[in-house]
């Protein structure tokens, strides 16, 4: 059979240069299309769950007056006639209840709630009872990708509260910045940032925390935020005949800019703030190109004055942000007492010491 010159025809063989290039971009485009089809599936398929959930919550609130038995009665009997589905149990069926109470309406549910998966929805809904919160949670978690445990993990270290979100001016971010640069930089002020995991005391030295940062530099990262690189610690900057030393630099992704780090293991003062932005007048002579935004600067000091922070932050020209480190988590109140004393620590090892001697 002969076969026409303008039928397409199968590539004989994917060893010809020009036919593997031609049969490569078929395949990524079919990858693609599988791809695409698959996601629009899934959010599909998480839609439809979600408004399932919502209308159960929703039915369960309107025949409470059946009886408190309701809720167990409804959980045995969805699991004898769907025992392949783990989603009818009784805690769950309080949970959809407790969605329908939050978001009586699914019209005027938050873009980003209806965008999430039911455990994260279940997590917002019973761990977040602030309704801003909890939007700015969810949106949060849309934007970053961030998993059920890494939301649980957040909410638990209270990032929310951490964030800055104050009246007194902490940064000069919001002033200093065009939108939407400014927010992006806003969400680097945490209250204060939590840095337990470098294993340090509380009176630490500077250098001490900057050597313990660059060996944990990926929890560092993390805590200071998505789409951060490292750049260097001590970065070294020659002014004529003087040397100057950046604490820490970092490059922000998705800012297009340096962010220059400072520690301070003292009080914050105001003369800090004056060193800071000379610093940044550097790197962006030295460093910064015609390509990238303004340097940003973060101090992060032992503890600080929020008004004295606002005042320091007047008349400075650079975007500069002020907050707090925490080097270890304090201790829970019901925990203390259980806790040994030094005093019992070393009465204690004293023993073992006399105990070894005498064997």
């Amino acid at each position: 059979m002969k076969v026409r010159a303008n039928e397409a025809r199968p590539p004989e063989s994917l060893t010809s240069l020009n036919l593997s290039k031609e049969y490569q971009s078929f395949l990524i485009e079919l990858k693609d299309k599988i791809r695409g089809a698959r996601l629009k599936a899934a959010l599909a398929v998480n839609s439809a769950v979600i408004n399932l959930y919502w209308y159960m919550g929703k039915q369960i609130i309107e025949k409470k007056n059946w009886g408190s038995k309701l809720v167990e009665t409804l959980s045995k009997d969805l699991q004898n006639a769907f025992p392949e589905t783990s989603g009818f149990s009784v805690r769950n069926l309080r949970r959809m209840q407790q969605f329908a109470a939050v978001y009586p309406s699914l019209e005027f549910m938050p873009q980003s709630v209806a965008q999430l998966p039911w455990g994260h929805i279940s997590v917002l809904i019973h761990k977040i009872k602030d309704k801003i919160a909890r939007e700015w949670y969810s949106d949060q978690a849309v934007d970053q990708g961030w998993s059920r445990l890494a939301l649980e993990n957040h909410i638990h270290d209270n990032l929310y509260e951490r964030q800055g979100i104050s009246t007194i001016k902490t940064s000069n971010y919001l002033s200093r910045l065009p939108s939407p640069q400014s927010m992006l930089a806003q969400e680097l002020l945490k209250q204060p940032y939590n840095f337990d995991f470098l294993g340090l005391h509380d009176e630490a030295h500077e250098r001490e925390i900057e050597h313990a940062s660059t060996e944990h530099i990926t929890r560092f990262l993390l805590e200071l935020g998505k789409g951060i690189a490292f750049v260097g610690r001590q970065v070294p900057i020659c002014l004529e005949d003087s040397n100057y030393f950046i604490d820490m630099l970092f490059y922000h992704l998705k800012l297009h800019a340096y962010l220059v780090i400072e520690f301070k293991a003292t009080k914050f003062k105001p003369e800090h703030a004056g060193q800071l932005n000379f610093y940044l007048n550097l790197v962006d002579d030295f460093y910064k190109t015609p390509e990238d935004k303004p340097s940003i600067g973060l101090l992060l000091c032992k503890s600080r004055s929020k008004f004295e922070a606002e005042y320091a932050l007047k008349g400075i020209e650079k975007p500069i942000g002020i907050s707090e480190y925490k080097l270890t988590r304090a201790i829970p109140d019901d925990l203390k007492c259980s806790l040994p004393t030094v005093e019992e620590i070393e009465a204690e090892l004293n023993n073992l010491d006399v105990n070894y001697e005498n064997g």
